[in-house]
């Protein structure tokens, strides 16, 4: 069984982008040993998940990306890794190699753990990925912190019906000014 792992990049007081979903206040100055993070997280990966509104913008990009770049370091992996893609509004998909989930979160995200294979990356948005928060169905917790703030945003922890507990598994600063930090549930531990 597979471990559901976040990977989401934030600022510093905790925005995963601007109230007008923008995304200039990421930093990319990537060195080879985040890339090599960025990599691994992806290598242990069988799936992707992404919420809908995410999914229209990130599969295109990287299906385009891996076409008109193959040295890029990533791009072919994302592209190559089945996608599962939670909507209420689309009926099929669009995209290669992606299957979509219309079903409930909890139900659907059970029974994609129970299938043989690796773990299970979420790439985002913010409103699939407060779901996935609320319900405590995020195994790890990777995020990604660059070294900017911003006034209001989008946050992912704001649907918490209670506290959630984390326990520390990694921390990280790199080269160009991104501090990853890690963490498992608390909640999900026994799963391990």
């Amino acid at each position: 069984m597979g471990k559901v792992k976040l990977q989401m990049q934030m600022t510093i007081n905790g925005y995963v982008g601007g109230t007008n979903g923008e995304n200039n206040w990421m930093t990319w100055n990537p060195d080879a040993e985040f890339i090599t993070f960025l990599i691994s997280l992806l290598d242990t990966s069988g799936t992707l998940l992404l919420g809908r509104k995410t999914a229209e913008n990130i599969i295109k990009y990287w299906e385009h990306e891996a076409d008109q770049n193959p040295a890029h370091p990533f791009a072919k992996k994302i592209a190559a890794l089945p996608k599962v893609v939670f909507t209420k509004t689309l009926n099929k998909s669009t995209w290669n190699n992606t299957t979509l989930a219309k079903g409930n979160l909890t139900d659907e995200i059970t029974s994609l753990k129970k299938q043989n294979g690796k773990d299970i990356l979420v790439f985002g948005g913010a409103g699939f990925v407060s779901s996935l928060i609320k319900e405590e169905l995020i195994d790890e917790y990777h995020l990604i912190v660059n070294p900017t703030a911003m006034g209001n945003g989008m946050t992912i922890f704001n649907s918490l019906n209670g506290i959630q507990k984390f326990t520390p598994i990694g921390t990280k600063l790199y080269p160009g000014g991104k501090i990853v930090l890690s963490y498992k549930s608390e909640n999900n531990l026994n799963g391990e």
